[in-house]
């Protein structure tokens, strides 16, 4: 499940960073004025890069909590 999340979380960077490329690019060929909505989708999938990122990391701490010997 480890290597699924942290597929998730780069497949998720990847989408952003292409989004932002090809709409830069297409903005810079047609004029932004038809393209910089399209900018939204790369913030939605930012955010969801984000929030895989912070549930992975939460959930490490919480399983290094468990394996740990209770005080």
């Amino acid at each position: 499940m480890k290597k699924y999340n942290r597929f998730m979380e780069l497949f998720w960077l990847f989408i952003t960073i292409s989004i932002v490329l090809v709409v830069t690019f297409m903005g810079i060929k047609e004029g932004f004025g038809t393209w910089y909505l399209n900018y939204i989708f790369a913030g939605m999938s930012g955010g969801t890069f984000l929030m895989r990122r912070y549930m992975r990391r939460r959930m490490e701490r919480v399983e290094a909590e468990m394996q740990s010997p209770k005080k």
